[in-house]
Order: structure tokens, then C-alpha cells, then sequence
């Protein structure tokens, strides 16, 4: 896919890592929210990570901050999304949000447009059915924090054309990750499978068998994860994990999926990981 301009609308923890990803790589980048605070909240985010990404990654050179600032254009309306290739959303895990969102942008986009739903269990089928063109709706899900991981899940939803997948896994590798398609159930694969793993992490916590530092260890030693699941939760945001289960529970109608009460807690109060300063960790 040749290097054209980007839309990615959602500014929050995962929105910035995918500009800042995107312009790493040498993408235009429009990043779209709905105020001008959440858009400077964003550029600080994309600091943030930069800082991050560029300390992490030792071995590897990244260009300058501010080159890489020119790159993304923050905006708050849809001029010139006449001219975008392809759209990342990344809002809010509430099918009634992103019905609204796509509502918009059919008025606003061209008609061969891809849209890319980074979106941890929603149905990219039933995305598809808010557009007029399902066959561009196809599910992109970036791992966190996607600057450093090499991995993104494809999903091809009921309607998602071969064309579609074509010119993703050329996009995806455009950004220098690799990319696996599966098939469109909630959860796809990543998410079916850490969702219920963090939950139970959770539920350990909250039947005071071991603290979380001491569970994020076991993992880690054990198992050979590169960060613990409750580490992992506190970075995705305990918010996003409540809506994820809560969309597996009411998809598959199993308990299982049930989210543990410590959880609905945590994010009554806030505490909703790095991203207000306390989760299971502080920061």
C-alpha cells in the first residue's frame, strides 16, 4: 500500500501510539477527537511514548521528535477526510458510540475507503452493517504498546473482501509488523484468550491468594512473559478490559466472561491504570 494519508480517530493511549507508529514509519497522519483538550492530551501522550519507544529501543535510531510532529495534523472535524486511505478508528468499546461515529463518516468519505476497526471484541461484521460498503470494513487490532510490538490481528469480518485484506497486510507491512487474519467472532483471538486471563488474575487479587506484584512475577519468571497480566491490564486501561468482558459476556452468554466485582470497583473509583496514575500499580 503506497505510503498515503492515515486517519486515525480515537486520540486516547492506543489512538497516539498508532499516530505516533504511523509517522515512525513515514505516514501522514490525520488524528481526529472530539475537543481540543483530548487532542492536547494526546500530544502529550505521543511525548510520552516517544520517550519510551526511544529508550527501549536502544539499538535502533528513530528521528527527531519534531520531525515526526510534522507528520500529524490534530483535528477536530472531518475537512479533507475526502482525501484519507484509510481510516484506523479507535474509540470507545460501546457498539452505540461507534454506530453514531460511522453515521458521520459515510457522509464524509469516498467510497473505496478502508476502514480499519481497531477494536478488542466488537463484531467487525456488525460495523460492516453501518456502512455502505462492507466489503472495506475489516477489523485492525494493534497490540499495546504498538510502537514496540510486531504483531497486529487481521480480522476479516462476514463481508470483508480479499481486495480489503490485500491492501491491509500491505499497510501492516508498510509498518514494519506482521500480521495474522482470523475470523470474526468477539474476542478474535487475543482478546478471547487475555481477557479471561486477566480476569482471573483479578480474581486472585480479589481472593487475596497473592498481591499483584507477586502474580506479575510468576508470569514473568514462570511463564516467560515480557510483562505480567495485571502490568498488562493497568496499560490497556481497566476501563477498556470492563468493556471487553462485558461485550464477551453478553456475545457468548457465558459466566465465564463474567467481569470479577474488584474490577468494577477499581474503575468506580478511577483507578484505571496508567492512564490516571493508579491501577493495580501506581505511576
Amino acid at each position: 500500500m503506497a505510503k498515503k494519508l492515515i486517519a486515525v480517530i480515537g486520540a486516547g493511549t492506543i489512538g497516539a501510539d498508532v499516530a505516533l507508529d504511523l509517522a515512525i514509519n513515514k505516514f501522514t497522519i490525520m488524528l481526529k477527537d472530539l475537543s481540543d483538550d483530548m487532542l492536547d492530551k494526546a500530544i502529550e501522550r505521543i511525548k510520552n511514548s516517544y520517550r519510551f519507544t526511544r529508550m527501549m529501543k536502544r539499538n535502533k535510531s528513530l528521528p527527531p521528535l519534531d520531525e515526526l510532529m510534522q507528520r500529524i495534523t490534530p483535528t477536530t472535524d472531518y475537512k479533507n477526510f475526502q482525501e484519507v486511505d484509510l481510516i484506523i478508528e479507535n474509540i470507545t468499546e460501546d457498539y452505540n458510540a461507534k454506530k453514531e461515529l460511522y453515521f458521520e463518516l459515510k457522509k464524509v468519505c469516498r467510497d473505496n475507503v478502508i476502514f480499519g476497526v481497531n477494536t478488542s471484541c466488537i463484531s467487525i461484521t456488525k460495523i460492516g452493517a453501518l456502512t455502505p460498503n462492507p466489503e472495506n470494513v475489516i477489523g485492525i487490532h494493534f497490540m499495546n504498546p504498538v510502537p514496540l510490538s510486531k504483531l497486529v490481528e487481521v480480522v476479516k469480518g462476514f463481508h470483508t473482501s480479499d481486495e480489503t485484506v490485500k491492501r491491509t497486510k500491505s499497510f501492516i507491512t508498510d509498518m514494519n509488523k506482521t500480521c495474522v487474519v482470523v475470523k470474526d467472532l468477539p474476542g478474535f483471538v487475543t482478546n478471547r484468550v487475555l481477557m479471561l486471563m486477566i480476569n482471573e488474575c483479578i480474581r486472585l487479587v480479589h481472593d487475596q491468594v497473592a498481591k499483584p506484584k507477586e502474580i506479575d512475577i510468576i508470569f514473568k519468571l514462570g511463564f516467560g512473559h515480557k510483562m505480567g497480566p495485571l502490568a498488562t491490564a493497568d496499560l490497556i486501561g481497566l476501563d477498556t478490559i470492563l468493556d471487553s468482558l462485558s461485550v464477551l459476556y453478553e456475545s457468548f452468554n457465558d459466566p465465564k466472561y463474567g467481569p470479577c466485582p474488584l474490577l468494577r470497583k477499581m474503575v468506580d473509583a478511577e483507578l484505571l491504570g496508567r492512564k490516571s496514575g493508579r491501577g493495580f500499580f501506581e505511576y
